[in-house]
Formats: C-alpha cells, structure tokens, sequence
C-alpha cells in the first residue's frame, strides 16, 4: 500500500462505541468513546435501543476522522468489531428496529433454555454449535422476538425482516442497507451455526422457529463486504473487517499460534486459547468457538466466558456509590493489606464458565464489623481474577497445555492492582501491552489484510510490543488458601433463584 493511509476500527462494546484510527505501522492515531443508555425493562432483562448503538458510533467515526485532519479518502478500510450475542431484528426495507435489542447479558430466555435442555438438545447443541445452552447466546433472544412480535414470523419468512448481531446492524447501516453479512466468529455466537459444516443448522431453526430468509450471510472475518455510503463518512471506504470483539481481542494480541491465550477485561471478562485448525470439545464449561475465518481457513479457539468483570466496579460506582471512578478502585483496594476475609461473587446475571449457572445471584461473605469500603472494593476487583483462575484451570486441562504467561488487555486492564492480584493468583506473568486497544486493532488488522496493508500474520506479529510485565509475588501457599475462599463462596452463590 502506498501513501499515508490509515485503518478504521470501530469497536462497538456493551456500555459504549469506540472508533479508532489506525496507521500502517499500527500506531493509534486517535481514539474517541460515546457511551449510551442501558435499558433494565425487568429484574434481569437487558436490553438497547439499535439507534443509539448506530448513532453513537457514526458519531464516534465521524469524530475521530474530523479530529485527526484525515481525509476520508486515505482511509484504506474500516473493521468492525462488536458486543457478540446481542440480538437484533430490523425492517429491510425501511432499517427501522423490530423493537430494541435483547443484550447479551440478558436472562429472559433462561426458562426456554430450560425447556431445550429438558427436550434432549444439550448434547446436540454442543456437538454442532460448540456451545451450552444459555441464555447468553442469541438462539433463544431471536425466537423470544418472533414469538412476542405479532405476524413476525411471517414476515421474516418473506425476508422483510433481517436478524443480525451488532456487526451486521453496523455493515448494513453503513452500507445503506445493501450488505447483510457476518462473519464466522459471530456466527458461532448465536447457537443457530454448525461450526462444522459451516452453516445455519436447519435442525436447531426448525426446532425455534426461526426462518433462514432473515439471516446474514457468513463471510471471512477479513474480507471486502462492499463500502460505506459516501455520505457517512465523506467517502466510499471499503468494509473489510469483521470479528466478534473477543476473537478481534485475541487477534489483536497476536496469538496465532496453538496455545497462545489473551484475556480481556472489559464489562465482563473474556479469556480465549487459540487451538488452531482444530476444534477442541469441552467437558469442563467451556465454548468451543470460531476465532476467525482467513485466506478459505476457519481458526478455532477455547473461550471462557465471564459475565460480570468490570461491570462489578460500575455496580460499586453507580449503584452502592462507594467510588467516585474506576481509577480510585486500586487506590482503595491497595490501601489494606488483604480482603479481611470478604469474598464478592459477582453472579448479577448468573455465572458463566465454567459453571453456566443461570440462577446463580450475586453474594458478598464473610462481612465482618470490620468490613469497610475498601474491603468491598478489594473484593470485587479479586472476584475479576479468581474467576479467570476458575476459567484458566478447565482451560489449561482441555488444550492440554501449561500457560507460560497470559496477555491481557480491556478498560481493567490498565489497573496495576488487579493485574499484579491476577499474576499472584495464577502464577503465571502477566502482559500488558503497549497499545491496550487490542479489540480495535485487531479489527483494524483484519481489515488492512483484506486491502492489501499487510502481507501476512507474521508481519502483524511482530508489531506487538510488551508495555509491562507483572510476575508472581504471592506465596504458593497464600494462593491456594484465597483461592479455597472464593471456591466456598461461590457455593453460597450457586442456584440462589428457583427455576
């Protein structure tokens, strides 16, 4: 590629839109956030409006273009990286929303997962989808839509109505709604694809109801999906990239290699273990799920999914207002010297891997007259790591590898606290790198490999650089002892609603 040109990754999260401008070497050359309303209709149903996701990160785009003085045209591609599981329905001829969006933190469908179990799915899920039935993933968001929305059915079985997660909201919106795409990586997100076969499953959408009509199709995670409407963005810029943000996380670290893990620390937390061309099953809660699709070869990776990480620092922020910021958190939780025996499990919305606990509600123990505030900030930030250890011991067992280090990255990652808690607790250094927007520039990386930036992985790879190392400090022995607590905990914890 010739010229200054740049990459635009925008990284569409939970909480708010990010947009990213990327030069060839992979310098940021400015990053711009815009959160957006939460919306809780009920006790443990989450939902967003689909023109605030779209509005916020238009805007977000646009501002990051306007500020760094690039002209639009030097804008070589843009990728896209997105909240995975989040269910949308939209007209397709007017793009107007079916309603809002059911996120993918909701537990409304908890009951239906219950009823596909109780019908003999669980093991056929796995085997095609790679994933346990939950919740979480769209499958059951999108049949909860079609049966609430009168005539939906049928319409979508005409094909007026799209289903898509937010990566296809987004291509379509930004291509004028003539790209209806996703990719593998959040295709093997919505309990409805073979990852296999590589295709919708006809059983599991005759089995919902959902007709194929309204579905995207699946493309490579980096790939030239069509361009945005000139009038966006001030130019017709390819769309090139598209990952779930956990896989563009993962490939933003450049774990390419079998074996390789990232961790990312964001509203929930999320740790993937590449397993290369081989799709490993899991006997311990793990998803066995897409990393991405390239050059006509889908990666495969193991995921651990968390569902409340930083989200537990907002809840202390927003909620319990004991802080004024997350920064003040690691103040706060270095302040003690120890938790003094309090433990909080975070199971706001239940408890994901490796437990899959749907009915699993938040608990803080060992209260003590003691207890202050920083104990309970110290406690949630601990909660974040010990459910890494949770996930990263089923992990390692299933890879059948030792972790020599774990690279981590997300909002949390820049808290020295609980970076340097979760190297004591596994034992293992962990790496923080340079750039922490590893979402965003992984889709930005997906995105130039399609336009021509970049030759291959190898030359990605060597553009990560280290920014900090922390290693273990704790005694074996204190390890394990905390380590114990939080597993008694979590037992407290565990099966607090009645199905």
């Amino acid at each position: 590629m010739t010229g200054p040109r740049c990459l635009l990754a925008l990284d569409q999260g939970t909480t708010s839109s990010r947009a990213a401008l990327f030069a060839p070497d992979g310098r940021l050359l400015a990053l711009r956030s815009r959160e957006f309303p939460q919306l809780y209709p009920q006790p443990g149903w989450v939902e967003h409006d689909p023109l605030a996701i779209w509005e916020s990160q238009l805007a977000v785009a646009q501002q990051v273009i306007r500020e760094a003085g690039v002209a639009p045209a030097d804008i070589a591609a843009i990728g896209i990286a997105n909240q995975r599981e989040t269910t949308l329905v939209w007209e397709a001829a007017t793009g107007r929303p079916v309603g809002n969006a059911i996120v993918w933190q909701c537990r409304r469908t908890a009951a239906a997962c219950d009823a596909l179990r109780a019908r003999g799915w669980a093991e056929r899920v796995q085997a095609k989808t790679g994933l346990v039935i939950d919740a979480y993933f769209s499958a059951t968001k999108l049949a909860w839509i079609l049966d609430h929305t009168p005539g939906l059915r049928r319409r979508a079985a005409r094909g007026e109505v799209l289903f898509g997660n937010v990566d296809s909201w987004l291509l379509w919106r930004l291509s004028g709604g003539k790209v209806h795409v996703t990719d593998y990586s959040n295709a093997s997100r919505t309990m409805l694809y073979h990852i296999h076969t590589l295709d919708w499953d006809d059983d599991l959408l005759g089995e919902l109801g959902i007709p194929r009509a309204m579905l995207p199709r699946v493309t490579a995670s980096s790939e030239v999906y069509g361009t945005a409407h000139p009038d966006l963005l001030g130019a017709a810029i390819p769309l090139a990239g598209d990952a779930g943000d956990q896989q563009a996380a993962l490939f933003g670290q450049a774990c390419f290699s079998p074996g390789a893990a990232k961790s990312t620390y964001g509203t929930g937390c999320f740790l993937l273990m590449n397993t290369g061309q081989v799709p490993v099953p899991s006997r311990h809660g793990l998803l066995t799920t897409i990393a991405w699709g390239l050059g006509g070869q889908v990666e495969y990776a193991l995921e651990g999914s968390i569902f409340i990480a930083g989200a537990a620092v907002q809840w202390l922020r927003d909620e319990l207002r004991i802080i004024s910021s997350a920064a003040q958190s690691a103040r706060l939780a270095a302040s003690i010297p120890d938790n003094g025996g309090v433990y909080l499990v975070p199971a706001f919305v239940g408890l994901g891997a490796p437990y899959w606990d749907m009915y699993a509600r938040g608990a803080v123990l060992g209260l003590t007259r003691g207890t202050g505030r920083a104990h309970l900030v110290r406690a949630a930030l601990e909660a974040i790591c010990y459910q890494v250890r949770d996930v990263l011991e089923a992990m390692g067992g299933e890879a059948g590898v030792t972790l020599p280090a774990l690279r981590v990255d997300g909002g949390a990652a820049a808290n020295n606290f609980l970076l340097q808690f979760q190297s004591d607790l596994l034992g293992v250094p962990v790496e923080r790198p340079r750039i922490t927007e590893t979402t965003a520039l992984g889709a930005a990386y997906l995105a130039g490999l399609a336009v021509g930036c970049w030759q291959d992985r190898s030359e990605i790879a060597r553009r990560w650089r280290l920014g900090r190392r922390f290693r273990p400090q704790m005694a074996p022995a204190a390890r394990e002892a905390l380590y114990a607590g939080w597993q008694r905990a979590v037992t407290r914890a565990a099966g607090w609603l009645q199905p």
